[in-house]
């Protein structure tokens, strides 16, 4: 059994590097909501919210297809 470990170095870096910026969407997301009476921030954290969304929406597409 051969082992291809450039690929399996770069689908983890891919991962961990997407993980990260999830996380960090989502929290930035969490922190607009959290903002008493601030339109843009409620418009920012929609945005953030929809970019996750759409982020895994996209990873359950690759999975699937």
């Amino acid at each position: 059994m051969h082992i291809d470990w450039q690929a399996l170095g770069a689908v983890f870096g891919v991962s961990l590097v997407m993980t990260v910026g999830l996380v960090g969407l989502f929290s930035l997301g969490i922190v607009g909501l959290s903002k008493e009476g601030a339109v843009l921030a409620r418009t920012g954290a929609c945005a953030c919210f929809a970019l996750c969304a759409a982020a895994v929406a996209y990873g359950i597409f690759l999975i699937v297809a």
